[in-house]
């Protein structure tokens, strides 16, 4: 399209560069921008243009702009709005999409820009008009409808106004009503209270009583008989009967026109295809309700706008009144616009559209305007942000056949490709204890015990009363929250289940199962210790990328390959993934383009292989929709600009994301339907509503209300749990929230206090994460900092089937061995940890000339004339109270000379070690020093170079917590 300076009008410059909402008034046939302060108030006698501008996780703004129409709007004015709205398209780097809007039919997009509602009030500019505001408070009747965004208008203060299909609204000077007729739902009651709030808020400033009256309940309630007073008395309501108004076009007709010189010719076809529409023409498809305007790519401006009023005399001379013209651009084009087409090939050139965006950009740029958001706009550099925490507690089973094996706690992360597991994970949520349960399908798995893993799975979640989220999740589909769960996350070839022995076995293919001791090749990937992943991949060169590192062994060898792609972050997770692969045999390095004969000889001989990093399904722009699920069928609503008030406790929503799926559950949803949300998760992969091609194998997440983690909320600009905590249906927990206030009131307390870390779906960043050796529970024994007598009770007590919280490895492999299971796990007999412990206490017994007695009766065994106990009962209590005091005392000065144990240990161990410089002690040091303890690197510098490294003295180090430790020692190389 050619762009002139003469076609852009001033009062654009610079719109859509933030995201946000602008708004202009057609005034004396030009925009005028309208400020913020009275966005959202529309008068029946003016025009507008609306410009909603968003910002997209890829860094890009998208624009959508309306032209709204007022009943009372001049032919004159309504032709402007639609000419100049073809020009801010113009300014915006013609790709906007574009909808017409009229008085009472507006598009729901439209309507959730200015949620609850939009009330139109008389008058407009043309007529002069000047809103004042009334001295006195008129009395008006509203009639609402809608059940995820509503529309308002008013209607006759009039009984016969009144039906029982429909919800209506009456605004008194000192009192608000809501009437709700006996065929509405909840929903609609739910959504028609948000709109009283606005009332009560805008025009009584917030002070007004509210009151509810259901349809066909009499006199007997107060509420009832002053809502019948103000029509003169209660009598039976006619029936609804349909006006034009209420008609809606079903007619399921499809008609392409080309536009040619101001005419719309028909386009001759059985069938719409793509390679209808010319890039040089503009076309008008006719589908009753919808009326879309396509504009080729190249066409002119002038084109384009005799295009849209061909379109605007169609609607007008069909006297179609509720249709919704809709104008796109080529290359842009809507999933509505799409779905109508047979066969759709999608052929955007987004380079020709990003060049017309420069050259507008260039034009206003000479006219000193800020052009910075008309620029493509780089991706955003998010940091990792998982959303869950680390420090929980995990339980895993392995299917096989109907049955499923517990996993001992080493092999928590070990997976075969050929396998199903079922997995439970409890940790700290933002306000209380939260629970995941997820079934893993390896690529190589089988359908039955995929359908068994699910069935488990269900029948978990089921047993805690619906409680826990639910994840299904495909491997090389794994969301980051499944990776950091697992942590050192390794992926084995085959399998060592009943059904994957009986599969192979009926086919007749050779089991492929990972041997320790055989030949295997595994891919190395991960963001870091707390998220990183060994793949076993075929041996064979081909399978190597430059961007990775792996490890190849056989029986007697092991080889990493380092590739010339490949970060310092994957070598040293390479390092760390060998102490669980293959820990006890001497590691050969080669770095690519300099490997040795006999790593190529393993591979087969050298050939081809990528460099191109492997890279998952991208996160897009959630977009949420209302389900329903009938025989089989499932329909669903996209609900625009959604916040956590459109989630309704009776329904079932999706949030699409388009790499994972979010199916959640409101509270009062029939049990039928909750046991089948799973299978709502997949019907809606396979319906794909936005056209995105999902993938069958997308994560699915099954989140129940009240059980919302923090990363299914991170979705919601804002999130607040008491909401969920509230009883009732959606319209019972409104109305409480609207009689008092706004303000959600809770109907049961919250079960946890906060987390450590604040604000909603807020998560610590790498500096703050607790690593696995620490807990949340004061009560728990530490795994490291401790004395002996410690070490050995806690290898004895400590639960063997619990989750192995030890810290991810060092850099350095040779003094971590394999990873214990519980068995070996035992360092000592019980026996010998008592005695341990026995010995412990005996150093920190009580001196006899100083007992330990509590103030009271210290004080009453000085006193001479004291009276004698009244008996031994009370003597044996007295007794029982010392006991527990002395407990107390002993407990806490147990646990204070452990933390000075761990402030302590560093210092006082490296008293003895000698000093050597920082350049032999670094992790990368060409020659470093041997016969050391790689673990405390540090503990070997000088005083002075340990201060000049660290910014502080050992002492001060050693006091901090472990986690803090290896994070600075990371930071310089030590570790």
């Amino acid at each position: 399209m050619s762009v002139s300076m003469r076609d852009l009008d001033p009062a654009f410059q610079g719109a859509g560069q933030k995201a946000g909402i602008e708004v202009w008034r057609i005034e004396n046939f030009s925009p005028a921008p309208i400020p913020k302060s009275s966005i959202g108030k529309f008068f029946t006698g003016d025009s507008y243009i609306v410009l909603k501008t968003t910002a997209l996780k890829t860094g890009a703004l998208r624009h959508d702009i309306h032209y709204w129409l007022g009943k009372d709007t001049s032919q004159d004015e309504a032709g402007t709005a639609a000419v100049k709205t073809v020009e801010l398209d113009a300014a915006l780097g013609g790709r906007a999409v574009q909808y017409r809007e009229v008085q009472g039919h507006e598009t729901e997009k439209f309507l959730s820009y200015f949620k609850p509602c939009i009330i139109p009030q008389e008058g407009g500019v043309a007529s002069g008009f000047k809103h004042v505001e009334a001295e006195e408070h008129v009395t008006r009747l509203f009639v609402c409808r809608g059940k995820h965004v509503v529309h308002v208008k008013e209607v006759p203060f009039a009984r016969s106004s009144l039906n029982h299909d429909d919800i209506y609204i009456l605004d008194t000077k000192s009192k608000i009503f809501q009437f709700n007729g006996s065929n509405s739902s909840i929903q609609e009651r739910a959504k028609a209270l948000e709109v009283v709030q606005y009332i009560k808020d805008t025009y009584h400033d917030g002070t007004c009583e509210v009151a509810t009256v259901e349809d066909g309940r009499l006199m007997a309630d107060v509420d009832s008989g002053e809502f019948w007073g103000f029509f003169g008395g209660f009598a039976p309501l006619p029936r609804k009967t349909a006006n034009a108004e209420d008609k809606t076009d079903t007619s399921d007709i499809k008609k392409l026109f080309c536009v040619e010189k101001g005419q719309a010719n028909l386009v001759e076809g059985d069938t719409l295809k793509r390679e209808m529409l010319d890039t040089n023409k503009c076309y008008i498809l006719d589908c009753g309700v919808e009326v879309f305007v396509w504009m080729g790519r190249t066409t002119s401006l002038d084109d384009r706008k005799v295009a849209s009023g061909a379109a605007e005399e169609m609607i007008r001379s069909c006297e179609r009144p509720k249709s919704q013209m809709i104008r796109i651009i080529e290359g842009f084009e809507t999933v509505p616009f799409r779905s109508k087409f047979d066969t759709w090939t999608q052929e955007t050139n987004t380079t020709v559209s990003e060049d017309g965006r420069g050259r507008v950009a260039a034009l206003l740029q000479r006219q000193g305007v800020n052009v910075r958001g008309l620029m493509k706009a780089a991706p955003p550099k998010e940091e990792l942000q998982t959303f869950i925490d680390c420090t929980g507690n995990l339980q895993v089973w392995r299917v096989s056949g109907q049955e499923k094996i517990l996993l001992q706690a080493a092999d928590h992360s070990k997976f075969y490709s050929g396998d199903c597991y079922v997995f439970q994970y409890s940790y700290p949520g933002e306000e209380k204890e939260e629970v995941l349960i997820g079934t893993w399908f390896g690529k190589q798995s089988v359908e039955e015990e995929r359908a068994s893993a699910v069935s488990m799975a269900s029948k978990m979640v089921e047993s805690m009363k619906f409680v826990p989220a639910q994840a299904r999740i495909y491997e090389g589909k794994e969301p980051v929250q499944f990776f950091v769960i697992m942590q050192s996350f390794i992926v084995f070839k085959g399998g060592i289940s009943s059904g994957y022995k009986k599969y192979i076995a009926e086919k007749e293919v050779d089991d492929d199962t990972y041997n320790e001791n055989g030949l295997a090749l595994f891919r190395i990937q991960g963001s870091g210790p707390e998220n990183m992943q060994a793949i076993q991949v075929e041996p064979v060169a081909s399978s190597l990328n430059s961007s990775y590192c792996y490890i190849l062994h056989n029986d007697s060898s092991v080889f990493t390959w380092i590739g010339n792609l490949a970060t310092s972050t994957d070598q040293e997770l390479v390092e760390r993934q060998l102490d669980l692969i293959k820990p006890n045999l001497q590691t050969r390095a080669q770095k690519e383009g300099s490997e040795s004969e006999q790593f190529w000889e393993l591979l087969g001989g050298k050939t081809e292989y990528s460099s191109q990093k492997l890279t998952k399904e991208p996160e897009s722009d959630p977009h949420l929709f209302s389900c329903t699920f009938t025989k089989d069928i499932l329909k669903v609503t996209e609900i625009y600009n959604f916040t956590q008030d459109d989630l309704m406790t009776e329904d079932i929503f999706i949030v699409d994301c388009h790499s994972e799926i979010f199916v959640w559950v409101g509270q009062e949803v029939v049990p039928k339907n909750k046991l089948l949300a799973l299978t709502i998760g997949e019907k809606f992969i396979e319906k794909d509503s936005l056209l995105e091609k999902l993938s069958p194998e997308a994560p699915i997440y099954v989140i129940m209300e009240g059980g919302e983690p923090s990363f299914f909320t991170r979705f919601f600009t804002s999130w607040d749990s008491s909401k969920s905590a509230m009883h009732g249906n959606s319209f019972q927990r409104k109305l409480k929230i609207v009689k008092n206030g706004g303000t959600p009131v809770a109907d049961k307390p919250k079960r946890r206090t906060p987390a450590s870390y604040g604000g909603r779906g807020s998560v610590p960043d790498k500096s703050q994460q607790r690593s696995r050796t620490m807990s949340l529970s004061p009560d728990r024994v530490r795994v490291r900092g401790r004395s002996p007598a410690f070490n050995a009770l806690a290898a004895t007590f400590e639960n063997q089937n619990a989750r192995n919280l030890s810290t991810p490895p060092p850099v350095v492999r040779k003094l971590y061995p394999r990873s214990v299971t519980p068995d070996s796990a035992k360092l000592a007999p019980k026996s010998s940890a008592i005695a341990s412990r026995s010995a412990l206490f005996e150093q920190f017994k009580t001196p006899p000339k100083e007992p330990l007695i509590p103030k009271s009766i210290k004080a009453s065994l000085k006193t001479p004339d004291s009276p004698a106990p009244e008996s031994n009962s009370k003597g044996k209590e007295e007794k029982k109270e010392n006991d527990k005091e002395e407990e107390k005392s002993m407990s806490s000065r147990i646990g204070s000379l452990t933390i000075q144990e761990d402030a302590k240990e560093g210092v006082e161990d490296e008293e003895d070690l000698p000093a050597y410089p920082y350049e032999r002690l670094n992790t990368t040091s060409p020659d470093p020093i041997t016969d050391i303890d790689v673990t405390r690197r540090e503990a070997y510098l000088s005083s002075e170079e340990f201060k000049e490294k660290f910014g502080m003295t050992k002492e001060a180090f050693y006091k901090l917590p472990k986690w803090k430790q290896n994070k600075f020692k990371m930071a310089v190389q030590l570790f």
